[in-house]
């Protein structure tokens, strides 16, 4: 293989500055940046009165631009077409690319490399993680890039280009496939409650606290509960001598739980069988369905409904984060749909196969995510 020639970048780059004075009743769309070479995106729309700065730098389609900030994770990109005058602030450089020796989205590409990015990261400056990872532009001129031939760069981008559109539309596929599943569960759910009757929590899921005896000696493996109906998880063991006076309370498999302080955005899971012999503090709340009358799983479906989690938000009176704590009382009073117990079976099974699906697509997205480096690496190696 023929040796690539070596270039410095500052040579064949220039600087845009295009900076215009912040008008106060002006709306300027603000432009932010991916990670993984995902390009710029128009983050938000602000009035000029909104905005800190006294000035911003407008974009044109074609410039080379990155973020400062995160260029250690990929963050490079072309701003396209629909972009056109957008603005960025002073941690996003705009640059212009001598394209006769240059190919922009060759050079996007390149920054995708894992071990670029890593070379980045080690020439950032700082000693804080965000400003240790600020990418100065004197950095970004003075790297030294073995680049071929722009015939030969061209070509690669197209192949490149055409690859990524395969790994795109399979992710589109992934994320097209679990859509598919939610809209199906909420569909068959309805299904399920039209003309069931309403009951409160009280008569069937009521709360159940087993308060854990704490020995000084003792370990003691705590549970969390993630917000947005992602499950629970495992915190660190306690040891006795550092529960001090904190009362806590065993979490059985099949419990419904709830975290009282985050509850109104959906911090509300099912024990699993992984989480027994787990406690809790004062600030989870266990409900116990009773056998036959209704399901753990049916009752967190309904609650992280917009119907259902809107009940948990009334029960939670305050302001935000902390402030809205979920009250015993009021949560006892919630009413949820209680149809037939056969019914709700059958939609638990739907929620068991709907779950196998969003694993197997889990698995599938950590694969695509881990393709295009991979072939990255092999087009820079001249072996694509």
């Amino acid at each position: 293989m023929t040796a690539l020639q070596k270039i410095t970048l500052g040579e064949h780059i220039r600087q845009i500055h295009r900076h215009e004075p912040i008008v106060a009743d002006a709306e300027y769309r603000l432009l932010g940046m991916r990670s993984k070479i995902g390009g710029p995106f128009v983050r938000e729309t602000k009035l000029g009165t909104e905005i800190s700065a006294q000035k911003l730098n407008r974009v044109q389609k074609g410039d080379f631009i990155y973020s400062r900030l995160f260029a250690w994770q990929g963050s490079f990109g072309i701003v396209p077409e629909e972009m056109d005058g957008c603005y960025v602030s002073n941690e996003f450089p705009l640059f212009e690319l001598d394209t006769t020796r240059i190919s922009p989205q060759y050079l996007v590409y390149w920054f995708g490399l894992p071990d670029i990015q890593k070379k980045i990261e080690a020439d950032c400056s700082g000693s804080t993680p965000i400003t240790r990872n600020r990418y100065k532009e004197e950095y970004f001129s003075s790297l030294m890039l073995p680049f071929p031939s722009i015939t030969k760069q061209r070509r690669t981008v197209t192949n490149l280009k055409a690859l990524s559109a395969r790994i795109n539309k399979a992710k589109h596929l992934r994320q097209a496939i679990q859509a598919d599943a939610q809209a199906m569960l909420h569909s068959a759910f309805q299904q399920v409650i039209e003309g069931a009757k309403f009951c409160s929590m009280s008569e069937v899921a009521p709360i159940v606290r087993r308060k854990v005896e704490v020995e000084m000696d003792g370990e003691y493996p705590e549970l969390g509960v993630r917000s947005f109906g992602k499950g629970t998880f495992h915190k660190p063991v306690l040891n006795g001598i550092d529960v001090g006076t904190k009362k806590l309370y065993s979490m059985n498999p099949g419990d419904l739980v709830f975290s009282n302080v985050f509850s109104w955005e959906g911090a509300i899971a099912v024990v699993q069988p992984e989480d027994e012999g787990r406690v809790g503090s004062h600030s989870f709340i266990t409900c116990v369905p009773k056998p036959s009358i209704t399901t753990a799983d049916f009752l967190r479906f309904y609650l992280l409904t917009e119907v259902g989690l809107e009940k948990v938000r009334q029960a939670s009176p305050g302001g935000a984060g902390r402030n809205r704590t979920l009250g015993l009382k009021k949560l006892e009073k919630i009413e949820v749909p209680v149809p037939a117990y056969d019914k709700q079976l059958w939609f638990d099974s739907l929620q068991t196969k709907a779950a196998a699906i969003k694993q197997a697509q889990s698995a599938n997205q950590t694969e695509l995510d881990a393709l295009l480096p991979a072939i990255l690496d092999k087009a820079f190696k001249g072996e694509l």
